[in-house]
């Protein structure tokens, strides 16, 4: 394995790619030399940045668009990735979206939209990567999963379920695909300094990100960069022995508060 780039000559696919912790995944693969795919479902302009910048590292970079809570979508991207690039290696589920309401307000539409976008893509995408992956003799599989998966969060009813269920869809299919050489995995992180956080910070609560900073022992909030490091650790034969786990990224944020 070459050192310096470890996935030279790999395929990556990254939902939700274009932006946030999808953008860092894909540039940080790019620079370990892979090639990746970038799905988007509307903001078509970052996912084109991302993919020129992946470009000028000498890798291939192609964007797709797709709404990967349709299943006939999640069909178009996997079969794109079959032509283009007859297997694929590293498959990143970060695409993700939800209705955040309480419990007793969430909406039939809002709920099968969050559930159909953040888990049940999950365990139908990688229907499809394992025997494209499969073709290259193996791969790798991470989902990005949130603490709302176990943690009770303001009107994130619909997504810490979709959540729950995406990381239980990771120890099945870690166990389902083991034998087949795929290595599957989740990542969890806490609060990250994205410009959607931000953004959500100006509208509803300035002092979110000074308080989650006040309570993270590592006196920072989590970088895309950060979880991007995480998933390709995950993706690499460093990482072999690890099947089914969800690895939390939050600067040690929930060990000093209810958990």
């Amino acid at each position: 394995m070459n050192e310096i780039l470890p996935f030279l000559g790999k395929t990556a696919l990254i939902t939700g790619g274009g932006r946030g912790i999808g953008r860092a995944i894909a540039l940080l693969l790019a620079e370990r030399g892979a090639d990746v795919v970038i799905n988007f479902v509307r903001n078509q302009a970052p996912a084109e940045e991302a993919a020129q910048q992946i470009r000028q590292m000498g890798r291939r970079a192609e964007i797709f668009r797709a709404n990967v809570g349709k299943i006939e979508d999640i069909h178009r991207l996997f079969d794109f990735i079959e032509q283009q690039f007859g297997g694929l290696d590293i498959f990143i589920s970060n695409a993700a979206s939800g209705f955040n309401r309480p419990a007793l307000q969430q909406k039939e539409t809002g709920w099968d939209h969050t559930i159909n976008v953040n888990a049940r893509a999950f365990l139908f995408s990688a229907q499809r990567a394992a025997p494209l992956m499969q073709k290259r003799g193996g791969g790798a599989i991470v989902a990005i999963s949130s603490p709302g998966s176990h943690r009770v969060l303001p009107d994130y009813v619909a997504v810490g379920a979709s959540k729950a269920a995406l990381e239980s869809l990771t120890r099945y299919l870690a166990v389902e695909l083991a034998p087949l050489n795929i290595v599957v995995n989740a990542v969890s992180p806490s609060l990250v300094e994205t410009d959607a956080l931000k953004h959500f910070a100006s509208l509803s609560s300035p002092q979110v990100i000074t308080r989650a900073i006040e309570n993270t022992p590592a006196g920072r909030l989590v970088q895309p960069e950060d979880v991007a490091r995480v998933v390709a650790f995950l993706c690499s034969p460093e990482a072999f022995m690890i099947r089914g786990q969800v690895i939390v990224i939050d600067g040690g944020y929930t060990l000093i508060t209810p958990g």
